[in-house]
């Protein structure tokens, strides 16, 4: 563990100095393809930086937030677009929180945060009973995933279901620590449990962060360059099935750093892309009958939940289950309490000795 921990701090370190280079010397470079060379070599190192981890939970940490998310940001900032442009001037410690933090601020005065500062969207309390809870659902994990596994799969599942709702949510709100300097964030999801359709759920409702980052690197620039050709409503369903697509490739990616080269069966990037499928097919059923045989929210909601649940039985989870993922993940968890308790009751004593 000690050893994983001098790990991160290396890696965060390199993180700081690259975002350094992309603020001080990338941005005076005009927008456009001089300033994307001159992020290249940031785009190999963050994407590397994953494979000096060893641990599932750091590995997927750091591959989330800097791999994916940091880098889409950058090729954003390449063209002065996205949360890291210039417009309006970005201070050095918000391009750096924003770069390295999945996390989306939206109000408009970025650089006064002191100014008008609005409440979290999150409550700490909500944020403090889903930590207790997931550590008491880790804690159950652990004690009787093989049980679960070998008799009650179908329970195991719901439950890993459940973990990673929490953790999506608990991770991506612990990163909009910037609220506390007054600024408005964006929620890390909103109630996906609630929605009405695929669009709604992967749209409006679901990691809403990375929702926005994909659509403001793959879905628009792949509308915009198809519209032409196609038409308005293909190339919606071009850049839908695009984003989908990508989502999938980089989920794929994330399970590559953690079971390290074990060869992919792309059963990750088969869930994205029947989803960007069906939600094609939704959008397309919704024009074609506008506002007709709308049902009722309360068999909307089960039936929507029901197919992302029952999908990912099919193509999300077995991956994870079978390069013992999902194993290691709870061990680590175990493994962390147990520091952290160690940690606790030597200071603890410490303290009692002084």
């Amino acid at each position: 563990m000690e050893g994983e921990i001098k790990n991160l701090i290396k890696i965060w370190l390199t993180i700081t100095a690259s975002l350094c280079y992309c603020y001080f010397i990338p941005s005076r470079i005009p927008k456009g393809k001089y300033r994307l060379l001159s992020l290249l070599p940031i785009f190999s190192l963050f994407t590397i930086l994953p494979l000096h981890l060893t641990y599932v939970f750091p590995t997927a940490i750091v591959a989330a937030a800097i791999t994916w998310l940091a880098n889409f940001k950058l090729l954003l900032f390449s063209f002065d677009l996205g949360p890291l442009s210039s417009d309006p001037p970005k201070s050095f410690p918000l391009f750096i929180t924003l770069a390295c933090l999945p996390t989306r601020i939206t109000n408009q005065n970025h650089n006064h945060p002191f100014q008008n500062p609005k409440k979290p969207r999150k409550l700490a309390l909500n944020l403090a009973i889903e930590v207790v809870f997931l550590a008491i659902l880790m804690g159950f994990l652990h004690d009787y995933r093989e049980r679960l596994q070998h008799g009650i799969l179908l329970v195991l599942l719901l439950l890993y279901c459940l973990v990673v709702f929490l953790l999506v949510d608990i991770l991506f709100a612990v990163s909009n620590v910037v609220v506390w300097l007054g600024l408005e964030v964006e929620p890390p999801s909103n109630e996906p449990y609630l929605a009405t359709s695929l669009q709604d759920f992967w749209g409006r409702r679901w990691n809403l962060t990375v929702t926005n980052t994909l659509r403001h690197t793959i879905h628009k620039p792949v509308w915009a360059a198809t519209v032409g050709v196609l038409g308005r409503q293909w190339a919606q369903l071009a850049g839908v099935l695009s984003t989908f697509l990508v989502s999938g490739l980089m989920h794929e990616l994330l399970l590559y750093y953690v079971t390290r080269g074990v060869s992919p069966t792309w059963e990750m990037t088969g869930f994205f892309v029947l989803h960007g499928v069906c939600v094609a097919v939704e959008l397309g059923v919704k024009r074609a009958f506008p506002g007709r045989w709308r049902l009722h929210s309360a068999i909307l909601r089960p039936l929507t939940v029901g197919f992302v649940v029952a999908t990912s039985f099919w193509l999300f989870f077995p991956p994870l289950i079978r390069n013992n993922v999902d194993m290691r993940a709870i061990e680590e968890f175990k493994m962390f309490a147990d520091f952290i308790k160690r940690k606790l009751n030597t200071s603890s004593m410490k303290l009692e000795l002084n």
